[in-house]
């Protein structure tokens, strides 16, 4: 349980339908197993103590006994386990039949969460048997469960994490209605919502039950364990197929193919995300649960109602579940060329409407032979396109100096003839070095005025550019530089309109690409492709035998750790160590822990360091969830400490030696 994360399950062991006897000793071997994997919540299908279509079996007392015997004997049976489980079953209250889940835990039924939509529709004929529920909670007042709650208005919490381990129950149509029980129930808490269900399988059904339990759990901000019948039910007019799905807040973690072998599905939720993402949705809002102590009810009240339970949620969840190493980035081909397009339209879009808003028909930008230079010019060259103004209006300047190698100039070269741009080439090596003179500077000492005295001489030939052709600097940034101040500030650093100031450099390499992919002109392929492969790099120090030798990526750290830590910074606000504790798992085998460490600490180092730059960001568009902005995105003061995170790292540090 540390760090947000619980292991849960959903499974539909083999059944007999009628058979309580035989479907307890099944469920209990699956408890067992699956709770000595360290699950902590799981989910058996609706009715899964009598199977689901006993018909009119379920007007038998012999059933219904059996079935509360079957129960009891289950709970005895699993008390030692650290499990919550929930288990489906007929149950009579008030001379009434319910279809209920017995939520398990201890050693006691919790308690009885009826279902509240009854189907009568013609495959379902519940009606028949069940009564839904639609009332205030209430206390079981005979039988052998007396005085055990029974209702649909119950938010369970863990007892030592309290509303941050929390979950709630529906049953199968319950989630199929227009309104269903689960959107209050996460409005009052919960977390995570169990169904047990009992969905025939028809065709096309599957996938229409895949999106609809993805999408609830978008909509509810929530993890939805969703456990199917499966095919030991009764196939007299109907066929189950065990489709079980877990979701976490509209993503599918886990889905057992229909008819396959095993329906048992294990993964872990994060119940922080879960938190973070409600913190950060002002319209999430609802009013608060009567919590009280132990495993009571509170007094009275048609509201809803708190019940504690209790699991280990000290011990490490060993983490199982996939994360991408790069968050930003679609994994599948498709995906991403779709969203690829998307991001270059969206750039090209909003530097369009600033073109026309300005009047401005010339657009200047230093063109290095770099990733982030090149994605801003293919963005302006698609927003004059939009606009039908002639692409020689596109000013490109090269500025070589010390630093420049002849690959990234050709590239440039190249690059801005055959987009058919303006190219203008201006050699700065003699007005830095007159600056130098101006300064005092000795040209030998390559130190931090070295180098941003040709950043800020490239700025202020651009800006004088854009004033000499009734133009405007486009800004080449990227996001990842922002977020590590990797900028020299009024240099690359300042622009009238920056592209891709919300693009991260882990995206910014397949945009490149997915424009080289589709072009249709060879030469510029191949200098697409050779830019691609060329070491990210600002080019400020002079080159060894000819090659770059200042690799930015030495400096300041691998692009894909960074980008991965500020995703999940900004995302999610999540603290150093759960994003240690991530950045291990993700990149294990490819980064040793000391090496994630070290870089993690400098990630924070200069990000509350450098928020002053992004304090005073040009313009530009917003591409994603995740940007930083001052004006919307991140609303950081430039002078806060990092001293409670600091902190935190040194713990990290401490448990490395």
């Amino acid at each position: 349980m540390r760090d947000g994360f619980v292991k849960v399950a959903v499974s539909s062991p083999e059944l007999k339908v009628a058979d309580c006897r035989f479907n307890k000793e099944r469920m209990v071997e699956k408890a067992v197993q699956l709770s000595e994997q360290g699950v902590k919540l799981l989910v058996f299908p609706e009715l899964s103590l009598t199977g689901y279509p006993c018909n009119d079996l379920f007007l038998q007392d012999t059933l219904i006994e059996s079935a509360s015997r079957a129960l009891e004997d289950y709970v005895e049976e699993v008390a030692a386990l650290d499990l919550v489980s929930f288990v489906g079953l007929p149950i009579v209250y008030k001379g009434r039949l319910y279809n209920v889940a017995a939520v398990v835990n201890g050693g006691e039924v919790l308690a009885f969460v009826p279902k509240k939509h009854i189907p009568m529709y013609a495959e379902f004929y519940e009606g028949r048997h069940f009564d839904g529920w639609d009332g205030p909670n209430e206390k079981m007042d005979s039988g052998l469960f007396r005085y055990v709650p029974i209702g649909n208005r119950f938010l369970f919490q863990e007892y030592t994490l309290g509303s941050d381990f929390s979950f709630a129950v529906e049953i199968c149509e319950d989630l199929w209605v227009p309104n269903p029980p689960s959107g209050q129930h996460a409005v009052e808490g919960a977390l995570i919502i169990a169904n047990l269900s009992a969905s025939d399988e028809l065709t096309g059904k599957a996938v229409y039950r895949r999106e609809l339990v993805k999408n609830q759990s978008a909509r509810t901000l929530s993890a939805y364990l969703y456990a199917d019948a499966g095919e030991g039910e009764s196939t007299q007019d109907m066929v189950f197929a065990g489709h079980n799905l877990i979701a976490e807040n509209g993503a599918v973690l886990a889905e057992a193919k229909s008819f396959a072998d095993s329906h048992d599905l294990i993964t872990e939720i994060d119940l922080k995300k879960l938190k973070s993402e409600r913190r950060r949705m002002t319209t999430f809002t609802g009013r608060q649960s009567n919590a009280v102590s132990g495993s009571g009810l509170s007094e009275k009240g048609c509201g809803y109602e708190t019940i504690v339970f209790e699991v280990d949620s000290e011990t490490a969840t060993t983490l199982t579940r996939r994360y991408s190493r790069t968050p930003f980035v679609p994994e599948t081909k498709t995906h991403r060329e779709e969203r690829c397009d998307e991001i270059l339209s969206i750039q090209a879009n909003g530097l369009a409407k600033r073109l026309k808003h300005t009047g401005c028909r010339s657009a200047v930008i230093g063109l290095s032979g770099g990733l982030d230079s090149t994605l801003a010019l293919l963005v302006t060259v698609r927003a004059f396109d939009l606009l039908g103004i002639d692409k020689k209006g596109i000013e490109c300047v090269t500025m070589p100096c010390f630093g420049t190698t002849n690959r990234t100039y050709e590239n440039a070269v190249h690059l801005a003839e055959e987009l058919g741009t303006n190219l203008r080439e201006i050699n700065i090596k003699e007005a830095v070095t007159v600056h130098f003179r101006d300064l005092g500077h000795n040209e030998s000492v390559h130190d931090i005025t070295y180098e941003n005295s040709q950043a800020r001489e490239r700025t202020q030939l651009l800006m004088d550019i854009a004033n000499q052709t009734g133009g405007m600097v486009i800004g080449t940034g990227d996001m990842s530089e922002l977020a590590l101040g990797w900028a020299t500030y009024n240099g690359d650093h300042m622009s009238m309109y920056g592209v891709n100031c919300s693009v991260p450099k882990t995206l910014v390499r397949y945009l490149v690409q997915y424009f080289a992919d589709t072009s249709e002109n060879d030469t510029l392929k191949r200098v697409l492709y050779d830019i691609l492969d060329t070491p990210v790099s600002p080019e400020l120090l002079p080159p060894k035998e000819g090659e770059i030798s200042q690799k930015t990526e030495d400096l300041v750290g691998p692009y894909e750790l960074h980008d991965f830590f500020l995703y999940y910074v900004l995302r999610f606000g999540f603290t150093p160590m759960k994003i240690f504790r991530l950045a291990s798992y993700v990149f294990d085998g490819i980064y040793e822990k000391d090496v994630i460490f070290k870089w993690l600490s400098t990630f924070y180092h200069r990000f509350f360091r450098q928020q002053f730059k992004r304090s005073c960001l040009p313009d530009g568009p917003k591409v994603g969830t995740v940007a930083v902005s001052p004006r919307g995105d991140l609303r950081m003061p430039s002078d806060a400490s990092d001293a409670l995170w600091k902190e935190e790292l040194e713990w990290i540090r401490e448990s490395l030696v």
